[in-house]
């Protein structure tokens, strides 16, 4: 397994210097924030990345993520072309030794919280999730200042947007996903990057859009689109987590077997009735997953890919991003650091 850990860029509160002093973390995961949705990435521009990051005596391992443009999961005329620019920013990251792209298809919205800073019991705030609040949320402005996505969207656009969606559906989403898959796993085989897409988050519809993958039925559909190595999962335990119906060290062993997990994300989440829930820290006893035997699953099965903790608590007096902070996140790291070594050290002694 290799430790890694996400970094926004030079731009970022978290500094790459920081970052090295957590023991073990040897991987950064990042990305070309600056570039817009649907432009071809450069491969001098992720040089330039990459050669900050070796600098700083780390390497980059991930990039997470590039976005896929509307057109492309709409099926729209421009698509192909898209799809291509998308292939071609593949072979960049391939060029600069990036071997696992992570990736999402969630329709217009990325990861989503109604709260950024909900406070814990005992003093930390974290992000959280209520049905009940979303529902509340006036879109008529469009998309404001709301987290979880890389674009900013007027409310006509917004608007046209949720009618195109509409229409579209379920089903024919996953004819997009599949049109997409069909023409990048190629592209990414050749190149010797590992896709790794990541589930919806949360894993259930919002705001009206589909939402498409949501548990380990919707990952053997998209492993059984194009069915190659190369097509793989982001095994987030966070997102996935969020839905009580989905058996997480039973998800692990199943795609960890199959080889076809490239990437995981590790954090832990509390639900608190249907369609609520908050993050918590890393431990399995802090929330309802149970890191402890997906990590045991993960390392049963031979799994040697990047791995980070995702979303951390604020703590300590610590301001910036909500959710990547450092404090809660290095401690995460040295959890999950501790479990992987536990779990060895039982192999050698059992």
């Amino acid at each position: 397994m290799e430790l890694t850990f996400r970094w926004f860029g030079p731009a970022d509160r978290v500094s790459l210097g920081q970052i090295r002093q957590i023991p073990g973390v040897s991987g950064i995961v990042s990305a070309l924030s600056d570039v817009p949705v649907g432009e071809t990435w450069r491969r001098e521009a992720l040089e330039r990345l990459a050669a900050e990051i070796d600098r700083a005596g780390l390497r980059l391992s991930v990039i997470e993520s590039i976005p896929v443009h509307e057109d492309i999961k709409l099926g729209r005329p421009s698509r192909d072309r898209l799809i291509e620019q998308y292939a071609e920013s593949i072979r960049s990251c391939s060029a600069v030794g990036v071997r696992v792209l992570c990736y999402n298809f969630m329709p217009v919205f990325d990861w989503m919280r109604t709260d950024l800073a909900l406070a814990l019991p005992d003093g930390s705030t974290a992000l959280a999730f209520d049905d009940q609040a979303l529902n509340a949320i006036d879109l008529s402005q469009g998309t404001g200042m709301l987290p979880g996505w890389a674009t900013a969207y007027s409310a006509a656009e917004l608007a046209a947007l949720r009618s195109a969606y509409a229409e579209l559906g379920a089903e024919r989403l996953w004819e997009s996903l599949a049109h997409f898959l069909e023409h990048i796993v190629p592209v990414a085989e050749q190149c010797g990057v590992r896709l790794a897409l990541h589930p919806d988050d949360p894993p259930w519809p919002i705001f009206g859009l589909p939402r498409i993958i949501t548990g380990a039925a919707a990952f053997e559909r998209v492993l059984a689109l194009v069915d190659r190595p190369a097509n793989g999962i982001t095994f987030c335990t966070g997102s996935l987590g969020a839905a009580p119906e989905n058996d997480l060290p039973a998800m692990a062993r199943h795609f960890v077997s199959r080889g076809r997990i490239h990437f995981a994300h590790c954090r832990n989440v509390r639900v608190t009735g249907h369609h609520r829930f908050h993050e918590t820290s890393h431990p399995s006893g802090a929330g309802d997953v149970d890191l402890t035997s997906v990590l045991a699953a993960l390392r049963d099965g031979g799994f040697s890919g990047p791995m980070r903790p995702d979303h951390g608590r604020m703590i300590w007096g610590e301001s910036g991003r909500p959710g990547y902070g450092l404090y809660d996140r290095a401690l995460g790291a040295m959890y999950l650091k501790g479990l992987w070594e536990g779990l060895a050290t039982g192999e050698a002694h059992g």
